[in-house]
């Protein structure tokens, strides 16, 4: 979420609880499109059941979504599902907008980020306490959308914060590559370094001090995290201040990027990266960006664990939800969005066209029916998942409220370092206040 639509959001809390305490915005609204008031039964005397489904995304995931519903209101003619859309920015605004109006939608997807604020304050409802099947979810990933006791979003999809490598790369550079089942941090800024020193147009990797993801990683291998179950932040300083010394030492090899095109490449699409432009050896990426990656490049690219995964108290890669689907507490319709979120999750229907959109499907019988269906770079990517199930010890708790703000934060903070604006010391000291006052801990 954009801070101007956190600030909107916490802006506009006491209204927003009182219009799910009081359940009359949403249920004017679904009486006004002709839901009628059936008493929750699907079918009732005020004709079909109206649900409002929101989601982000591209328009290959919108017009699957519309594909899903069409097939859902198949099988239950007496559910009208109602799209609601739009691209990942402009989403949060959207809903943190219809959420202080009272007018929450019946189903909507939600990111790890926003889980719990959201949650805490009673806009989501607990999915626990209703008929959807959770038992093909293996238990770390299902506890990942649990907060204060509460199921607040069921997993879609699964992926993993991981190195895609280019191999042609390194082979251009003469650089061997790397064995990710042991290689160390040091060995890592070796390699980088070397791949940088064999060309002009080519690097061993653009910068990723700025990557709140891999900084979880790599707090988690020294046996910390970026935040604690409580809501606190859960790292010391001086392992913030070793991340981004590893940013600065690659910098100053020519293993990375300088800090002018670092700052550029924030934000830039696959194929606008050097990385999908194959002039680098290895980038940052989330597991399913795989096949998204090669297109860009053309070429066949390889997905390694993180360095340092044998090297330190535990290994620090863990799987991810991808999205969570969650429903609202202020529904009139209660049972029929179950309904719909079950389907969605638990069918090998639904899992046939969603593919590996939103992660490799948390049903893992559901994963297991699709593989043959998967594209090739999904087939490896499920592989590289399997693979890591015996390495993975668990999942990091919810992030706390008010940590949608953390990524920019970091971001900041690290072009302050990158451009000698900030030593790491004093940027690791003003990123931890700035961000325990986004997140309100103590």
């Amino acid at each position: 979420m954009k801070t101007t639509a956190r600030r909107m959001f916490l802006a506009t809390t006491a209204a927003a609880a009182l219009a799910v305490t009081a359940a009359c915005g949403q249920s004017e609204n679904m009486n006004e499109q002709g839901g009628g008031d059936d008493g929750g039964e699907a079918g009732g005397g005020g004709g079909p059941v109206e649900l409002r489904y929101a989601w982000w995304g591209s328009d290959f995931r919108h017009e699957y979504n519309q594909q899903l519903i069409e097939m859902f209101e198949a099988e239950h003619p007496d559910i009208d599902i109602v799209p609601d859309f739009t691209d990942w920015e402009s989403y949060w605004d959207k809903l943190s907008t219809s959420v202080a109006g009272g007018d929450t939608p019946d189903i909507m997807h939600q990111e790890e980020r926003y889980l719990r604020e959201y949650g805490s304050r009673g806009v989501l409802a607990d999915l626990s306490q209703y008929d959807i099947r959770t038992d093909a979810i293996d238990p770390n990933i299902l506890a990942s959308g649990e907060a204060d006791g509460a199921l607040y979003g069921l997993v879609n999809g699964v992926n993993v914060y991981s190195i895609l490598a280019n191999p042609r790369v390194f082979e251009d550079a003469g650089v061997e590559m790397p064995d990710d089942t042991t290689w160390t941090w040091e060995e890592y800024q070796e390699a980088m370094t070397a791949v940088g020193a064999s060309g002009e147009d080519v690097y061993g990797v653009v910068d990723h001090g700025a990557n709140e993801a891999g900084f979880h990683v790599f707090a988690r291998q020294h046996g910390q995290s970026l935040y604690t179950e409580d809501g606190q932040l859960g790292y010391e300083d001086e392992l913030l201040v070793e991340w981004w010394n590893i940013a600065l030492n690659l910098q100053e090899s020519g293993g990375q990027t300088p800090a002018s095109l670092s700052t550029e490449q924030v934000g830039a699409s696959p194929e606008e990266t050097l990385f999908g432009q194959g002039r680098a050896a290895v980038g940052v990426w989330w597991s399913n960006q795989l096949a998204t990656l090669e297109d860009a490049s053309g070429e066949q690219l390889e997905l390694l664990r993180w360095p340092g995964e044998t090297q330190f108290e535990q290994p620090g890669m863990y799987f991810k939800p991808g999205m969570y689907i969650s429903m609202s507490a202020d529904t009139e319709h209660p049972e029929e969005a179950a309904m719909f979120i079950d389907w969605m999750n638990n069918s090998v229907e639904a899992g046939e066209v969603i593919l590996a959109d939103r992660g490799l499907p948390a049903n893992l019988e559901v994963r297991e029916a699709i593989a043959p269906m998967l594209p090739e770079p999904d087939q490896r990517g499920a592989a590289f998942l399997k693979d890591l199930e015996d390495e993975i010890v668990d999942s990091p708790p919810v992030p706390p409220v008010g940590s949608g703000e953390t990524q920019d934060i970091m971001t900041r903070y690290n072009s302050e370092v990158l451009f000698g604006r900030l030593t790491p010391e004093e940027a690791a000291a003003q990123f931890r206040e700035e961000v325990e006052a986004a997140i309100g801990a103590s």
